[in-house]
């Protein structure tokens, strides 16, 4: 193994972790959005109200798309396993 082996395994490493993590993040920024907009019309300082929501949004859409980042760490350790195969 070489450094480019090591530097390409590690591109793909945060890459994987990058797309599995989208759907979670994603919804939870524009839920945060909507949450702060909200709370800057309305002028309900509650803070309960930015964390309830998050919670059970990014818990949602982790169920939702648990396929998705299943297929993606699966396709990540796929590629590990036939690295390790090969031997580099």
């Amino acid at each position: 193994m070489n450094e480019v082996d090591a530097l390409d395994l590690v591109r793909e490493a945060f890459w994987t972790v990058i797309v599995a993590a989208s759907p979670a993040v994603g919804a939870a920024m524009v839920i945060g959005l909507a949450i702060a907009l909200f709370q800057a019309l309305t002028q309900v300082q509650e803070m309960t109200l930015t964390f309830i929501p998050k919670i059970l949004v990014i818990f949602l859409m982790l169920i939702a798309s648990g396929t998705f980042i299943g297929t993606q760490i699966t396709s990540f350790t796929q590629i590990v396993y036939d690295h390790i195969e090969s031997g580099f």
